[in-house]
């Protein structure tokens, strides 16, 4: 299991060097003695969190926390303030420009630990919470809601901005065959690897999937139009239908899905609607089966 990883950034290497060896055994840690190039260390290296020495030359712990919480790469981090005992107008301040914890010097060898076990276990219990808020559990990838959710924002930013956005919606061919013959753990399993499969295909930023209903999923690609969505889909067909299932010990099936493919520039359609776009992807689903199964069926862009 990977260590989550500290960053600290404090201009005492004897601080640097107590808290490592603090935290060094249960975590990962790095450090930089320099404010400016712990900016640099925290957009790319992403830790957990940070530890933040408030008084540096050249540049505070209060300048840097108003870089990291202005920039996207580092505004979710959690970062605990070094301060020394007595500095209560640091401590205040700290709190009001995003800090979530501070830390006395001279250290305590447990009371650095209290702090940031406090600290991680509690980012632990928030991203369990979101999870299980935002994904579907059997598959791991977005459940309707959340999906619906980017699916708004994404159709907001394409009526404001002017770029084209596609759909996939695909649905497993003869599901409820493939359950009766194999059993639900089978349906379950392919499910799962069909996800997985769908969350390969989804990799930039804008990229979003989620199950849509029973055996049905849902694909979002911003900034793409309909023949750049065509080459996913066509590619995602091939994969599953390629996709050997292991249902039982010396029992290996495939099956396939039916996709239907939409785009559209929402700034260019006053009159047509979001619900428009997700029904009309559906209805090229729908004909994409009723045409045979394992097939793609493109309209709009």
């Amino acid at each position: 299991m990977k260590k989550e990883s500290i960053l600290i950034i404090d201009d005492s290497k004897l601080d640097l060097m107590a808290i490592t060896h603090i935290l060094e055994s249960d975590y990962t840690v790095y450090f930089e003695d320099d404010a400016k190039r712990g900016i640099d260390s925290a957009k790319s290296l992403q830790p957990d969190i940070i530890l933040l020495d408030v008084v540096m030359p050249n540049m505070t712990g209060f300048d840097v926390i108003e870089i990291l919480k202005d920039t996207t790469e580092t505004e979710d981090i959690p970062v605990i303030f070094l301060t020394s005992r007595g500095e209560v107008q640091d401590i205040e301040l700290g709190f009001m420009l995003g800090a979530a914890d501070y830390i006395a010097k001279p250290f305590s060898a447990p009371v650095v630990k209290l702090r940031v076990d406090s600290l991680l276990k509690s980012i632990r219990q928030a991203n369990e919470i979101r999870e299980l808020s935002i994904d579907d559990q059997l598959t791991g990838i977005y459940n309707r809601d959340y999906f619906a959710d980017l699916l708004l924002q994404e159709w907001q930013r394409s009526a404001a901005h002017g770029h084209p956005i596609s759909l996939l919606v695909l649905d497993i061919d003869n599901f409820r065959l493939f359950n009766n013959n194999y059993g639900y753990p089978a349906g379950d399993e392919a499910l799962r690897v069909i996800a997985g499969t769908l969350k390969e295909r989804a990799y930039r930023a804008a990229d979003f999937v989620g199950r849509w209903g029973g055996e049905e999923f849902i694909m979002l690609l911003s900034a793409t139009n309909l023949a750049g969505a065509v080459v996913v889909a066509e590619d995602i067909c091939r994969e599953i239908e390629a996709t050997i299932f292991n249902v039982d010990k010396d029992l290996w099936v495939k099956t396939t899905v039916s996709i239907g493919v939409h785009s559209v520039t929402a700034k260019e359609h006053d009159d047509y609607t979001l619900e428009n776009f997700i029904a009309d992807t559906d209805a090229a689903l729908y004909e994409a089966k009723k045409r045979g199964r394992n097939r793609i069926v493109a309209v709009g862009g």
